[in-house]
């Protein structure tokens, strides 16, 4: 026979439910506070032509934040907790402002920046955009927003009803961490995503692992069907690289070809840019 459990105390609480409360308010914190001084910055990294290693497709500008000594707060220590609060959209904004701006300073530049779908009309972020578009009539049709497949699967219509307004635009959309999440299939026809990246867990080991060969040549296939552009995520082998180029995708991003860079080569330094903008007003 079993007995129930004796009701809590009045103002009892769990210790591990506490101490993981009270770790997400400091993280938050601790992010609240780098956004309000500004501490963030894109890292880069190259998304190159399977076809073509040595040629760059584009560029993924990842977020990064930073505590009070210049260090990189890793993002599993606090996406979980800001994605579902405004942290998160200001997230989004920064990476954004972030964006545009280097797409300015870049001229020949493709970039894509990472965004959630909760940020869909926060009023902010949609400022930020169209603010930057007004200064560059280049910079829409070499922006590429990327919206994970779960968070694009929250609110479909929604999503959908976006891309269709900033399609318009010349910006075109990813489709990120795909096969990770719970896709409606019959949202592909609506949705008009330009291309799909495929999760980094079916990618790696791929050469030597049969159920993930099975797995990415499905979504590859979905892809191709769709006639989206089709991107291996987590490429960290040349095996792995090699026969997802005989696979027939068509971009490889990941550690194999090159770590995400504060400070990429053809990146202008702030410094360098100045003097020039100097010499040519002089």
């Amino acid at each position: 026979m079993t007995h129930p459990k004796p009701p809590r105390p009045e103002g009892f609480s769990d210790p591990l439910t506490s101490a993981i409360t009270l770790r997400d308010r400091e993280v938050l914190d601790m992010v609240d506070q780098a956004l309000r001084e500004g501490r963030t910055a894109l890292a880069f990294q190259p998304v190159v032509l399977a076809r073509d290693k040595g040629r760059v497709a584009f560029y993924e500008g990842l977020i990064r934040i930073l505590d009070t000594s210049g260090r990189i707060i890793p993002a599993r220590e606090f996406i979980t907790a800001v994605e579902t609060r405004e942290t998160g959209r200001l997230i989004d904004c920064a990476a954004l402002t972030h964006g545009l701006t280097i797409l300015q300073r870049v001229p020949d530049l493709r970039l894509s920046i990472n965004m959630s779908a909760r940020s869909i009309g926060y009023g902010r972020w949609m400022n930020t955009l169209h603010q930057g578009l007004k200064q560059d009539d280049t910079l829409a049709e070499r922006l590429i927003l990327e919206i994970t497949e779960s968070s694009a699967m929250m609110m479909p219509e929604v999503v959908s009803a976006f891309m269709d307004e900033l399609h318009g635009l010349g910006i075109a959309f990813a489709l990120d961490d795909f096969g990770a999440g719970y896709t409606a299939f019959r949202y592909f026809r609506e949705f008009f995503f330009d291309m799909v990246k495929i999760d980094g867990q079916f990618i790696r080991n791929v050469a030597s692992n049969p159920d993930n060969q099975v797995l990415t040549r499905a979504l590859t296939s979905i892809g191709q069907h769709f006639d989206m552009l089709v991107v291996a995520e987590a490429v960290e082998s040349q095996a792995d690289a090699d026969w997802l180029a005989s696979l027939g995708v068509d971009c490889m991003q990941g550690y194999h070809f090159a770590a995400p860079m504060l400070q990429p080569d053809w990146l202008p330094r702030p410094e360098a840019q100045a003097r020039r903008g100097r010499a040519a007003a002089g």
